[in-house]
């Protein structure tokens, strides 16, 4: 036995050996290549943070500050109601709620009590919800008033044994809270408690305020976060306690000359998506920072949150960005007090970049990862070197590589295309009971992620394409992200989207859905012309439709594969 483990040992030391990380070059002065991960739980970061900090806002919500001594107290009560409805450690909690106060809430009660929190989308149809209840074993679902209708059917058809219910006023200040419910009546269901029901406030009021020690165990499962099942069924990705504390220290330490407890982010990632339940809510909490949580990000909603708070940061994926821009008002607006942009879940166009580059100054983060990953695999150097068009370079802690496209045995050099390898302590396990699809997702503790990626000389790393979106027309094998980003910076299109459509001749042949900006005129001859001008003959698209609007996930990210299979049923119809 103790021959093996020297013989794992030496392997270690010679792949760390022989794995160059050139990256740690274009660190900022004062980021560690590798940081010690403490072992403190996401749990026990809220109870450290309000003793650190108790008169610090943690959450501002449509004018309610709460502070993290406000939210402790309040995470103990609703620890203390749900061990009252039987909550037992290693039980799963269905989530169903936008950016609420209540999410941040409940997720933290369920971490303490040492539980697991299983995240969903709210925009979900009842079948996909249904699917990922049942697949989580969720014993409770904590959702919307709105949505208790729903939430009754799913209670039916799954293991849901109660329900508790919020509402969006339930954290609003006075008066908003007393008018609420006159000034929005659709937004209204009031509850009455009955058999498996209980209002999330009236939980919180009957529950003790008595401190609940942090029962989360570091390798034990603290989350659930369901890919966002654009190519098929959900899976839930397995995330330690370990895995969402390690993801946050390293994304910690991308900024060392930010100081604990004097930061500002608008939070407009959503916390069911694993982007959002990072920067919106755990990394604010690990750093005793404030986060204005934004439900719905819109233009008007983020405006008026720019000038009433003045953040230092603004995320937000790229239509986010696109839609502001777009915005007269925003252009003219005192912006001064950003300090930088953050961006990831989709593609930003180089053009989009550059445009708040010149309107503010400040320049715009990029970052890569996924669901599987908690989010953060690579990031633009914060205070380090920077390359427009690229995802920046793997965070501390954090190697990555790119291997051949058929078996992906073989690492490749600087410059060539292939698929993008994870390896880090943000990893997750594995993918809830679908032993076979981890053992293809996960070997040798390396995360396969099917995206297609180029690294440069320096470790800055590009994203190409999904493999899956790849086209392959007369053997030619196309990235449709080229033809977007070509699209993109055309001064007349707003957005645009590249899909291989069934072809008899080429096997397929591309597709271009293209959005225009207001008032704005094209013809399907002027895209082609243009799309010839800068591309290869055999990437030229051969179709053009223009859409008013891209089918889009809730971060914002175009759902190709949407695109895709519809134009395949239309033609299956023909």
């Amino acid at each position: 036995m103790r021959l093996q483990v020297n013989i794992d040992c030496c392997k270690e030391v010679l792949e760390k050996m022989a794995f160059e990380r050139v990256w740690h070059k274009s660190y900022a002065p004062g980021v560690p290549p590798e940081i010690e991960i403490q072992k403190v739980t996401v749990g026990e970061a809220l109870i450290r943070t309000a003793k650190r900090f108790p008169d610090r806002t943690g959450f501002i919500f449509m004018g309610r500050r709460i502070t993290y001594r406000e939210l402790d107290t309040l995470v103990n009560r609703f620890a203390n109601a749900l061990t009252g409805l039987g909550l037992k450690a290693g039980d799963k909690v269905g989530m169903l709620l936008p950016n609420l106060p209540q999410l941040i809430i409940a997720n933290h009660a369920v971490h303490r009590l040492g539980a697991v929190t299983a995240m969903n989308n709210p925009l979900y149809t009842e079948q996909e919800l249904e699917h990922q209840l049942n697949d989580c074993d969720a014993r409770f679902l904590i959702t919307l008033d709105l949505l208790l209708p729903r939430a009754l059917a799913l209670k039916s058809q799954t293991s849901v044994e109660a329900i508790i219910t919020c509402h969006i006023n339930d954290y609003l200040p006075f008066p908003k809270k007393q008018l609420y419910p006159f000034v929005k009546k659709t937004m209204y269901r009031k509850v009455t408690p009955q058999l498996g029901v209980h209002p999330f406030t009236d939980l919180i009021r009957k529950a003790p305020a008595t401190p609940v020690p942090d029962r989360s165990r570091w390798d034990d499962l603290g989350a659930l976060i369901y890919t966002g099942g654009t190519t098929g069924v959900s899976k839930g990705t397995m995330l330690t306690n370990a895995n969402l504390s390690s993801v946050v220290q390293i994304f910690r330490a991308w900024f060392p000359d930010l100081k604990d407890g004097a930061v500002h982010i608008v939070g407009t990632y959503p916390i069911f998506h694993s982007a959002g339940y990072v920067v919106s809510q755990e990394f604010i909490i690990w750093s005793g920072w404030t986060s204005t949580i934004i439900p719905r990000p819109e233009p008007g909603i983020l405006m008026e949150t720019l000038k009433k708070y003045k953040p230092d940061f603004l995320p937000g994926v790229a239509s986010i960005f696109v839609g502001l821009l777009a915005n007269p008002e925003f252009r003219k607006m005192d912006l001064s007090f950003i300090k930088g942009f953050f961006t990831g879940a989709a593609p930003i166009a180089a053009d989009t970049v550059q445009d708040l580059k010149k309107l503010t100054g400040k320049d715009v983060y990029d970052n890569y990862g996924m669901t599987e990953n908690i989010a953060f695999a690579t990031g633009m150097p914060w205070g380090g070197k920077k390359k427009i068009g690229t995802v920046g370079v793997p965070f501390p802690n954090t190697d990555v590589k790119i291997v051949d496209l058929d078996l992906g045995e073989t690492e490749l050099k600087p410059g060539e295309a292939g698929e993008i390898c994870i390896k880090g302590p943000q990893v997750m396990t594995g993918y809830y009971k679908r032993p076979d699809e981890t053992v293809l997702a996960l070997r040798d503790g390396w995360l396969y992620t099917g995206d297609i990626g180029v690294m440069d000389e320096e470790g800055h790393f590009r994203i190409v394409d999904r493999k899956k979106d790849l086209i392959v027309a007369g053997g030619y094998n196309i990235y449709p992200k080229d033809i977007d980003e070509l699209l993109f910076e055309h001064e007349r299109i707003l957005e645009a989207c590249a899909v291989g459509v069934p072809d008899t001749y080429r096997g397929e042949t591309v597709k271009v859905f293209v959005v225009l900006k207001e008032g704005e005129r094209m013809t399907e001859d002027e895209v082609i012309a243009y799309c010839r001008e800068h591309l290869a003959a055999y990437k030229v698209p051969k179709r053009v439709e223009f859409v008013t609007e891209l089918p889009k996930s809730t971060v914002g990210k175009i759902l190709r594969r949407e695109l895709r299979d519809r134009e395949i049923a239309k033609q299956g119809k023909t």
